[in-house]
């Protein structure tokens, strides 16, 4: 299947230049736009009415982006790049190092989104809602940190991180691109959790434990407990 997307911006007189997709559009969608409460989106009726161009120009200058299901069984992260564009089913961070995404794709960040998100649909999945998990996440340290503002210990952790992530990376592709009978999917990956698989992410959760200064032998509750001192602290209360 295919979704066309005439941009943000393009005029009506440049989308009818792509002659099939606009007579698509205008045969399916302009009856419905044309009874449409909101004036922009009858007027703009062959462009999407959430266009986002604010994650357009987030990615943009981008290689790569992170992305997580908005719902599922587990909370996978992955690399996506351009052309791409997700939809509202897909939870984009606008950020290319793999700091970042092993930070993410660590067991002291999936605890949090645990406690943090909600649950959705008959078969109460975790939900991953941005403002209540990504955004009061404390990550190690602040994400718009400076590279100055990093001492040597810092700049040590966070290459072990990265390299942990995209080893995870790596090795999750591997099995992706293997002969199968089946179509293999992350989701199948993770429902069978390998030890390849096992070890590789208990290299990351101890790097990440490391960044913060803490043992791995924390209990969950405890994980959770200074996860939520360390966002208190770092508002101010």
């Amino acid at each position: 299947r295919y979704i066309i997307d005439f941009g943000v911006d393009m005029s009506e007189r440049d989308a009818a230049g792509y002659a099939l997709p606009f007579a698509h559009v205008r045969a399916r969608v302009l009856p419905e736009r044309q009874v449409n409460k909101r004036a922009s989106y009858r007027d703009r009726w062959w462009i999407h009415v959430e266009a986002r161009p604010g994650l357009r120009a987030a990615i943009g200058p981008l290689r790569r982006f992170i992305a997580t299901p908005t719902v599922g069984r587990h909370r996978i992260f992955v690399w996506l790049v351009r052309p791409t564009l997700p939809d509202h089913q897909l939870i984009v961070i606008a950020r290319e190092d793999a700091y970042t995404f092993g930070v993410l794709h660590s067991r002291v960040h999936e605890l949090w989104s645990l406690r943090m998100g909600t649950r959705l649909g008959f078969g109460n999945d975790p939900r991953y809602t941005p403002t209540t998990t990504f955004e009061t996440f404390p990550f190690p340290w602040p994400l718009d940190t400076p590279e100055e503002g990093l001492d040597g210990e810092q700049r040590r952790a966070r290459q072990v991180i990265a390299d942990a992530a995209e080893g995870l990376d790596g090795q999750r592709r591997d099995w992706l691109a293997g002969e199968s009978v089946k179509p293999r999917t992350l989701t199948a990956l993770y429902n069978l959790r390998p030890d390849w698989l096992v070890n590789a992410h208990a290299a990351l959760d101890q790097a990440v434990l490391a960044a913060y200064r803490w043992g791995p032998e924390l209990a969950d509750e405890e994980l959770l407990a200074r996860l939520l001192a360390c966002n208190l602290e770092r508002a101010g209360r």
